[in-house]
């Protein structure tokens, strides 16, 4: 069980990386909020006994798909514009803001293997055991997310 230090350390160090794998799947601000507040407090009350800083992570991720997952359950759930969201980021070039959108329309199986790969750097047998699939199927859905991100992309251009 983590002292409220530990936990007060943790939280402010993977906050972050919790709301950003919310964001990504739920494509909403608003929820991804919620879910980080429901995925910190679980963390806040659980009596698991993690072995490293590598298991707290996985172990927020994991329990952030989850909660992602059980979010969209909701039949009341509705999605906001995701234009809104993007009008509050601040990015230095066009092409990122491209890149976003392009990223952003993936269907999530392909949209949060290529998160979870490309910026959180997680290698595929991790990714696999996050996602709770074989470790073939996230190699695949990493070549066919990115062969839609180029048609995606070249449609854009």
């Amino acid at each position: 069980m983590l002292t409220k230090e530990e936990f007060t350390c943790l939280a402010r160090k993977y906050m972050d990386t919790v709301f950003r794998v919310a964001m990504n799947y739920l494509k909403n601000k608003t929820d991804a909020d919620d879910v980080t507040q429901n995925v910190l407090l679980k963390f806040y009350k659980s009596d698991v006994d993690f072995e490293s800083e590598e298991h707290v992570k996985h172990w927020l991720i994991r329990v952030t798909l989850n909660e992602c997952k059980n979010f969209l359950r909701f039949p009341w759930q509705k999605y906001a514009s995701l234009e809104d969201y993007m009008e509050t980021l601040q990015m230095p070039e066009p092409e990122h803001r491209e890149m976003l959108n392009a990223v952003m329309a993936l269907p999530t199986k392909y949209r949060m293997i290529l998160y979870l790969y490309y910026y959180e750097g997680y290698a595929t047998a991790e990714i696999a055991e996050f996602l709770q699939v074989p470790n073939g199927t996230v190699r695949t859905r990493i070549a066919r997310g990115r062969e839609q991100l180029k048609k995606i992309l070249k449609e854009a251009e």
